[in-house]
């Protein structure tokens, strides 16, 4: 075995994670990922103090349009966004986009066109595909088989002055590669379109620039970014503005963003989201930053990269090792592009029962298609159980891909026959 050393102090990290307590070593964090308990700190403090209806004046309800702001403060500084009403939250990603596509319908003509990646999750597809009922042309933007991106130079002949959208993956949650949003940014605005980022494979993992990529919508999980079961998603201001209201008829255009949560947002979980960045900030904090929450957030970042590179390399090492694993997506780690979510298939072997025999080891993996049944059907890897699919964030610890490496020698070598 190669020597392996954490590159994080987990001493820190891991005691702000009740859940990991368990006996499991967790490496379905793509699936979701353990909560921090600043979060359900937050979550106890607003159901037990705060817990009322906004918009009142006395001062239980002003405490809880408080908390309900400082959710948007929290994610507004964790994505880097120019005002806390660019932050619209949900209860997920699918259900947001859907929201989005609904409150833009009214800006299609039949013959408009969106562009979809073919690598994207299913819930920044599914929504737009729906459009073509109102007449909108939906196209797909191919995964390139050999750099297993979406290339500019395969968008270029799909677009046309009828392009109004192009909606694509940061990272996809089979592949683990960061793609260049700000480039394809760049690309689509210059060509009058707008462009839809599905960041959800991306936020545990790197610090988030909205403005600095100058994206128009960027869309992800919080419970995948170590908060509670809701989402987020930022929009420009401008953007925001024009869309149609999904919510009351006398919430007006100019209702940004409450004309996008219909019946409200979860008040609680919305508050939780400033446990994520308190976290980030003592993190960086415990790295030695100094400066304000923007500066320890990105220095917890560059923490959080040095571990997740450690455990990205190690497990690919490994799988490059085996003569009988084929690894879905880079199998390297260029630049500190490739992110620690991992799919590999076995040769000769069911995905499933690979995975429910690591089970055995206090391993939780999983296989299947994620919810990105177009890109594994397009690279033809949905026979046998799809892929198995490994994903880790910098709570997980070099001792626990030892374990995982070991587990998947003994299961292949003793427990499921080829």
């Amino acid at each position: 075995m190669i020597a392996t050393t954490d590159q994080i102090d987990l001493n820190f990290v891991q005691p702000h994670f009740p859940g990991l307590q368990s006996k499991w070593a967790y490496f379905d964090n793509a699936g979701g990922s353990q909560i921090l308990a600043g979060a359900i700190d937050k979550i106890t403090e607003f159901l037990t103090h705060r817990n009322v209806q906004i918009g009142g004046t006395y001062d239980t309800s002003l405490a809880a349009a408080e908390a309900l702001m400082a959710g948007r403060r929290a994610i507004q500084t964790l994505v880097n966004a120019d005002r806390p009403e660019e932050i619209v939250f949900g209860h997920s990603t699918t259900a947001l986009v859907q929201i989005l596509a609904n409150a833009m319908r009214s800006q299609f003509s039949p013959g408009d066109e969106i562009i979809i990646s073919i690598g994207d999750h299913e819930s920044n597809i599914g929504p737009w595909d729906r459009l073509r009922e109102f007449g909108v042309e939906i196209k797909f933007w191919p995964i390139d088989k050999e750099t297993q991106m979406p290339r500019l130079e395969d968008l270029e002949p799909l677009m046309t002055p009828r392009t109004r959208l192009v909606c694509v993956h940061h990272v996809s949650n089979i592949l683990g590669q960061a793609n260049p949003v700000a480039e394809y940014a760049r690309f689509v605005h210059e060509r009058r379109a707008k462009i839809c980022v599905d960041g959800v494979a991306y936020a545990p993992h790197r610090a988030i620039d909205v403005t600095g990529w100058d994206v128009d919508y960027y869309v992800f999980s919080l419970y995948k970014c170590y908060g509670a079961h809701n989402a987020v998603m930022y929009g420009k201001y401008d953007l925001l503005s024009e869309l149609d209201g999904q919510y009351h008829y006398f919430y007006g255009k100019d209702k940004v963003p409450g004309k996008l949560e219909p019946g409200n947002p979860n008040y609680e979980l919305a508050y939780s989201a400033t446990g994520i960045v308190e976290y980030l900030m003592s993190l960086g904090e415990h790295t030695g930053a100094t400066g304000d929450a923007r500066a320890k957030i990105l220095a917890a970042y560059a923490a959080i990269t040095r571990q997740e590179d450690m455990l990205t390399d190690r497990l690919l090492t490994y799988l490059r090792g085996r003569n009988d694993c084929r690894i879905i997506g880079p199998d390297s780690n260029s630049g500190s592009t490739r992110m620690p979510t991992i799919s590999f298939k076995l040769d000769g072997r069911d995905s499933g029962a690979v995975v429910k025999a690591i089970e055995a080891h206090d391993i939780a993996i999983r296989f299947g298609d994620f919810h990105a049944r177009r890109l594994v059907e397009y690279l033809g890897e949905d026979g046998d159980s799809g892929v198995i699919r490994v994903s880790m964030v910098h709570y997980n610890s070099a001792e626990q891909v030892e374990r995982l490496c070991r587990a998947l020698t003994d299961v292949t070598n003793n427990s499921v026959p080829a």
